[in-house]
């Protein structure tokens, strides 16, 4: 069994080169970086009573980066203290992720694999799975892949689209044909998931919410903001029972 979707894959690795063009095809991402970041090492430091104030706040903590493409998330992650690993199943990705990171002289393990290739030998106390779900092909064992590769109370951020009439006029009418912010068929609305249903999935792999928030883009400020509004983009952070 496999979560890997061949056809997603290419889309991404068609679109290689341009990870860290910040006004090409991933503007998007690059744009969306700065408030997953802020949110994602709030959470880290809150979850594991860390006090640190200073540049390396992530201290020592070990990281996966799931569907890591080019290293956006990884990175900036271990820049701040993190001991990263980023996985892709794109071979094209992880080759220009590793080419950035040698350039950056940054620290990061960069495989081409999938969660249910990895050792479950191999644990980690973070899991990122930031825009992946509704990429994969089978959402219950890729959930069930990062319970297997995650440390009791390990926290788990999983990022990904909510199904309704909103998110298919904002991601794909919006996002993908008004704006040209992606290519087209980045997204199928079909396979976006609702909170709810991420949720169950969750629990029966035996992980429990800490929060749920919605992302929402201000087209006046060009700003990212959490929210309660969960009809677009929502991440979930869970930890490991």
């Amino acid at each position: 069994m496999s979560t890997i979707n061949k056809e997603e894959i290419q889309k991404f690795s068609n679109l290689a080169e341009e990870w860290w063009d910040v006004n090409g095809k991933f503007k998007p991402l690059h744009m969306f970086n700065p408030i997953r970041i802020e949110y994602i090492t709030e959470k880290i430091k809150h979850h594991f009573s860390i006090k640190k104030n200073k540049h390396k706040c992530l201290d020592n903590l070990k990281i996966l980066d799931i569907g890591c493409g080019g290293g956006l998330i990884s990175e900036p992650l271990a820049r701040l203290g993190g001991l990263v690993t980023g996985i892709d199943a794109s071979e094209k990705n992880i080759k220009i992720a590793k080419l950035h990171s040698k350039k950056n002289n940054l620290d990061i393990r960069y495989l081409n694999s999938s969660p249910e290739q990895m050792d479950d030998k191999d644990k980690f106390d973070v899991i990122l799975n930031l825009e992946i779900v509704e990429h994969v092909n089978d959402v219950n064992l890729y959930i069930e892949s990062c319970s297997r590769l995650i440390k009791k109370n390990g926290i788990m951020f999983t990022a990904t689209l909510n199904r309704t009439f909103s998110s298919y006029l904002k991601a794909i009418v919006g996002a993908e044909y008004i704006l040209k912010w992606l290519p087209i068929g980045t997204h199928d609305w079909n396979k976006f998931v609702k909170p709810e249903e991420l949720e169950k999935i969750l629990y029966s792999k035996q992980f429990s919410t800490i929060e749920l928030k919605g992302l929402e883009y201000n087209l006046l400020t060009s700003k990212w903001k959490r929210t309660d509004n969960l009809s677009v983009n929502y991440i979930i952070c869970s930890f490991k029972n």
